[in-house]
């Protein structure tokens, strides 16, 4: 019985964050008047499609999370996997508040390129405990770099930035 509860818990566990960060993310994302104002390139999404779009990232990542643990060989393993996981979770989150509410898309460029890494290192490292783990973030890496373009072009069109959230 025991088996089992440490195998549902390890599937479950992921959930949480997933869906923090699902949840953070579209709390903190403020599409009003000044979002609205901004120039946009033509290649922008509209704005319905991000939330389905993350949440199916989130989702491959909590999956992929989940193969990869039952691939650790140990607690530093473990460690090592909560650590890439942590590191990519607080530099997901940060993005949405630099960009939308204290409305510095500048700075989310900034930023950008460290969730970009953090996004990489996850396709590199899972890849040690499940192949398939690795690919399921693949999705992540794509939007990511798909959104650090839109958000340089954001940058380019609308600089200079000043100010925070009024």
């Amino acid at each position: 019985m025991s088996s089992v509860f440490r195998q549902s818990s390890a599937r479950a566990i992921p959930c949480g964050p997933s869906v923090f960060l699902g949840l953070a993310g579209g709390l903190l994302t403020k599409i009003g008047g000044w979002y609205h104002d901004l120039k946009k390139p033509s290649s922008q999404p509209p704005d319905w499609l991000f939330g389905p779009a993350w949440t199916i990232i989130l989702g491959l990542a909590a999956w992929a999370f989940v193969l990869s643990w039952s691939g650790t060989n140990g607690s530093d393993e473990r460690t090592f996997l909560i650590g890439l996981y942590l590191v990519n979770g607080l530099l997901h989150f940060l993005w949405s508040p630099l960009f939308f509410m204290a409305r510095r898309p500048d700075w989310a460029l900034i930023e950008v390129p460290l969730l970009w890494l953090s996004v990489l290192a996850l396709c590199v490292f899972l890849r040690d405990w499940s192949v398939l783990a690795s690919w399921l973030i693949v999705p992540y890496l794509v939007w990511v770099s798909f959104a650090a373009i839109l958000n340089a072009k954001i940058v380019h069109l609308n600089s200079p930035f000043k100010g925070t959230a009024s």
